[in-house]
This record gives C-alpha cells, structure tokens and sequence, in this order.
C-alpha cells in the first residue's frame, strides 16, 4: 500500500539540519516510529511532498528548504513586552522570567504561543515567537515501517489515534 491521503503512516526518520552531515535535531526508531494521518495538513508541506506515494520498506532522504518547512525566520516575531506580564502579585516571578525559557503565552485571541526569552531588562522582556526550527533547511532520511487505511474516527478526527486510544482517552482531547 502506498503513502496517500488518509493513510496512517509509521515511519523512522533521523532529522538534521542541512544535510546528512549537519547537527542531530531528532531521531525517531522503529521502537516507537512516527505515526501520522497523512493529508491532514499536521505536518511541515515538504515533508509530505517527499514521502507522498512511498510504500513500507522504502527508504527515503531528502531536503527540506525553510519555506517548505517551518518558514524563514521572522524578526517581527521577536517582541519586547512589560515586564510587569511577567510578576505575580506584584513580584518578578524569576523561575519563569529566565533568558532560555520557553513561555506559554496568549495573544488577544486567546490563542497560544510558545515564546523563548532572549533578554531580561528592567522595564521589557524581548521574547522570540519564531518557531525553533525557523529559517533552517532540513535534512531527513528513513524508512517507511507501516501504511493503512485510516479509521472513520480518525478521519472524523483528523489524526491517528493509538489502537485501543477511545476505550481509556487518547489524550488528544477528542472524545
């Protein structure tokens, strides 16, 4: 069976950035591969461009530019903000307020971010909202473990569920 949409894919990959000699970012075997409903939209556009119609036992490598992956880096996404966001009762809370964090946040919308402190002074906090993988080009290379057809709840659901996930919670926070 090959790689289409809405298969549930398992895979093993090994992620580095550039190329096959650059720095280890991941590494994911076939003890626990990576399972994913494909066509789904929840992976990066070039990955799913080059695994697209592989079957189990394919190998794969290929390159993934910025772009197609987790985009380029943005400097409008890095911000500087009160530090007052950052007290509690009136206090800097400074197990949360440290260069390196990554910080859970809300825009206006409600909707969340992950932002990583970059600097702390006395009135700003400079947060840093891009992605981690940002403006970096990726290398993957693996091999396709397992392709099926998805279930009516997972298509329903739009991702792969853990056999058996729905008896107990899957934790995906669908019922």
């Amino acid at each position: 069976m090959k790689i289409d949409k809405n298969k549930v894919v398992s895979l093993t990959y090994r992620l580095t950035e550039t190329d096959a000699n650059g720095t280890l970012i991941e590494e994911v075997d076939a003890k626990q591969p990576f399972v994913f409903l494909f066509g789904s939209g929840n992976l990066i556009p070039g990955f799913e461009t080059n695994v697209n119609n592989l079957k189990v036992g394919d190998n794969f490598a290929f390159n993934v530019a910025a772009a197609d992956a987790y985009g380029e880096y943005d400097l409008q996404g890095v911000v500087n903000l009160p530090i007052s966001i950052f007290h509690n009762e009136g206090v800097l809370d400074s197990e949360v307020c440290k260069v390196g964090n990554i910080v859970p946040m809300r825009n206006d919308q409600g909707q969340q971010f992950n932002g990583v402190i970059k600097a702390i002074n006395p009135a700003e906090v400079t947060m840093d909202f891009n992605h981690p993988l940002a403006g970096k080009n990726l290398h993957f290379e693996g091999s396709v473990v397992d392709v099926r057809e998805a279930t009516a709840e997972e298509l329903q659901h739009g991702h792969f569920h853990p056999q058996g996930a729905h008896e107990d919670s899957c934790g995906c926070g669908c019922e």
